[in-house]
């Protein structure tokens, strides 16, 4: 059974907004100026919340379905926020054959999360990826920057812990 969609509330500053409204003024009138001002919004929020697409299409006077279509194409773009301790599990072949897809449902099952959601605390965000590079230690995981393989369901609650 996988966890019910989490939804985390926004939480943007006026000085973010400020900041925003300042970019858009800048670029707006520049050829293809939505891609540069959706890298500036994600730069300033470190995500692109409903809200923070509502303000873009506002001041650019452009359809708020225009800003959605753009920030969910293009895969540099996330919707949701990141949280401080970014999980990525491999689900790439290799890993897959060797259980990666149990672990990535523990996972959602003990962050009480889906892909590409962040726990509600900001503390974890879960996601999956199709290669690290690390075909030989598969089953993988990466937590930000540290890379855990050969991985069984049971080692998740340990390496967890490090991150606490």
């Amino acid at each position: 059974m996988q966890p019910k969609k989490q939804t985390v509330p926004f939480k943007g500053t006026k000085e973010q907004e400020d900041a925003l409204k300042q970019a858009i003024k800048e670029l707006r009138e520049e050829k293809g100026a939505l891609m540069p001002v959706l890298q500036k919004a994600q730069e300033i929020y470190g995500y692109l919340p409903l809200e923070v697409q509502k303000i873009i299409a506002n001041e650019m006077e452009i359809p708020l379905e225009r800003v959605y279509g753009v920030s969910t194409f293009y895969s540099q773009f996330t919707l949701n926020p990141k949280g401080r301790n970014r999980i990525s599990v491999c689900l790439g072949t290799a890993c897959y054959v060797k259980g990666s897809g149990d672990i990535y449902n523990a996972l959602m099952e003990k962050l009480g999360i889906v892909g590409g959601e962040c726990t509600p605390d900001g503390r974890f965000s879960l996601d999956a990826c199709r290669c690290v590079g690390a075909c030989g230690l598969a089953p993988v995981m990466m937590v930000n920057d540290d890379v855990y393989g050969r991985l069984t369901v049971d080692d998740i609650d340990g390496i967890l812990e490090k991150y606490q």
